[in-house]
């Protein structure tokens, strides 16, 4: 496995926690919407807002993947959304793990802030769904590399 380095470069270490997810196998371009969501967040803030798209009551703005997507209503300034169930659930536990690393080094949970949050395209699982005539198709799975950094406000 490739060596992924996070896209931060940190001034104080003692004042930042790190966590980072690998092949996640969630949808690269969900990903980035919620990571562009969510960027510059209080960490509560941000757990809470996760939750709530997990149980769809609030819609993530797409705002670059946005083709053939509907309007969603409590969208503040923009009209297009979803709810990515799944790779919010993911990122909510690499947050909650970043938390947790966070507390160990002694940082204060409460005033933790959202530095640093990304997402960059894995690599592909590749595979084959059967078709007529002895045919196959590819059906590939995306995967999804997360990294985030929180740093006391």
């Amino acid at each position: 496995m490739a060596k992924i380095n996070y896209a931060f470069k940190e001034d104080d270490k003692a004042k930042t926690a790190k966590a980072i997810g690998r092949a996640l196998k969630i949808s690269p371009k969900h990903a980035v919407e919620i990571c562009r969501e969510l960027r510059g967040m209080k960490l509560e803030r941000a757990k809470v807002y996760l939750e709530e798209v997990i149980q769809m009551q609030k819609a993530v703005p797409f705002k670059r993947h946005n083709k053939k997507v509907g309007h969603r209503k409590g969208l503040k300034g923009w009209p297009t959304g979803r709810y990515p169930v799944k790779a919010a659930g993911h990122i909510l536990k690499v947050l909650e793990n970043a938390e947790a690393n966070a507390e160990y080094k002694g940082l204060d949970s409460e005033n933790l802030k959202i530095m640093h949050i990304s997402s960059h395209r894995g690599f592909v699982i590749r595979g084959w769904t059967p078709r007529a005539f002895g045919r196959a198709s590819p059906f590939n799975t995306p995967t999804t590399h997360v990294q985030i950094v929180l740093g006391e406000a």
